[in-house]
């Protein structure tokens, strides 16, 4: 009988030990897989959203909720600050680009941002349906608040205060739907889209006369701004000069979205340790399994010595079984993995936030196989070389 022959015939022979074993390497397997997948997938989500946004300027408060707030809409923003605010950004020479962002109210859940068309420009955004926004109360919608709303360009509907479902409705201030945006893949898919001036009509009313027209005008608000600096030097002075004001702070993507990878790399490293030892784990099951079959096969592999077999053949024939149940976990555990993002990530595109997909692939994802798999080797290594150091005699004088 050839060795691969030999070989399935006596992992079917223990199902029970084989099945566990190759489960353990699926587990370990399949935990560094979703914690690889979610964690790449989440900083190109963080990256993406955020490309073209040097600094974001708003109230004093938290940095990293005011950029959870201003770029990835996540929070709620600490505060507004004057519209002034606005006009000295737009005149430093430091600032290359300044896009104001309003926030406070929402649409079934989807954010309502009064801001300008450069807006779209940043996030690359094209127009699917319509036309972009040109005066006050038109809205351009993002591809998922199309889809999950119904809305279309000529529908109306009103916004309701606060960024969560269920608040007080604007009724007597409509919106009307003018373009719906292609799907992106990020932030402004979910966002509700009007110009600034929609915003502050919905919450001052309109006003009895020209001197309240006037007052209302000199004490309106945005929420934050979006900041692209105009040379390098802005990253080291700008930040601080914004900082050291009394109303004002500046905070950095970049750096805040690293703070929060950070805080969570604690969880997510957790997760992939336990992995490992999963890994580690199931090499040592490899080794028990092999080694106690090893020792019921005594008579069986003197008799194959004596039948001709070569150490070699012997030593193949146990390496073998350890690298064949380690590979068929390795399988298994790939598959389960990037099934269980690509499940999660269906369920989250009905309720949450991000967007997951199991279709992507890291190269990284090869280190941990082989890993796996030398892993499976090294514990089947040992019962290997016992087996083929087999003595005849005393091996058939046991029996």
């Amino acid at each position: 009988m050839s060795t691969a022959r030999l070989l399935w015939a006596y992992l079917g022979a223990r199902p029970l030990t084989t099945l566990l074993t190759v489960l353990l390497v699926a587990l370990g397997v399949a935990t560094t897989t979703i914690v690889t997948l979610v964690t790449n997938q989440a900083e190109e989500r963080l990256v993406r959203d955020a490309a073209g946004i040097d600094l974001v300027v708003g109230a004093k408060g938290s940095p990293l909720q005011l950029v959870l707030a201003g770029v990835y809409h996540l929070d709620v923003p600490p505060g507004n600050v004057p519209l002034a605010a606005l006009a000295d950004l737009r005149g430093n020479r430091l600032v290359a680009q300044a896009i104001p962002l309003s926030l406070g109210d929402s649409f079934r859940g989807f954010r309502i941002v009064g801001t300008e068309p450069a807006f779209l420009d940043l996030h690359g955004a094209r127009l699917a349906l319509g036309e972009r926004f040109v005066a006050p109360m038109q809205a351009v919608i993002g591809a998922r608040v199309a889809a999950e709303t119904g809305l279309a360009p000529g529908s109306r509907f009103v916004g309701s205060h606060g960024l969560a479902p269920g608040g007080p409705e604007h009724g007597d201030d409509p919106f009307t739907v003018v373009g719906v945006l292609a799907p992106t893949g990020g932030v402004i898919d979910r966002l509700v889209l009007t110009p600034l001036e929609s915003v502050w009509l919905t919450h001052e009313g309109e006003p009895a006369d020209e001197d309240e027209r006037r007052m209302l005008e000199a004490d309106r608000e945005i929420t934050l701004a979006l900041v692209r600096y105009a040379s390098p030097i802005a990253a080291a002075t700008l930040p601080r000069a914004i900082n050291a004001s009394d109303r004002l702070q500046a905070a950095s993507p970049a750096f805040e979205s690293a703070r929060l990878f950070r805080l969570a790399g604690v969880g997510l490293d957790g997760l992939r340790a336990f992995g490992v030892l999963l890994l580690a784990t199931a090499a040592l099951s490899v080794f028990v399994a092999l080694f106690q079959a090893l020792s019921d096969r005594r008579r069986e592999l003197a008799l194959m010595r004596l039948l001709g077999a070569s150490p070699t053949r012997l030593f193949a024939l146990l390496l073998g079984e350890g690298l064949v149940l380690t590979a068929i976990g390795i399988v298994f555990g790939t598959a389960i993995g990037h099934a269980a993002v690509e499940a999660a990530g269906r369920l989250l595109a009905g309720h949450g936030e991000w967007t997951l997909t199991g279709a992507d692939f890291d190269t990284i994802e090869l280190v941990y196989a082989a890993g796996a798999l030398v892993l499976g080797g090294l514990a089947a290594a040992v019962p290997a070389w016992l087996a083929a150091r087999t003595p005849l005699a005393g091996a058939l004088a046991d029996e």
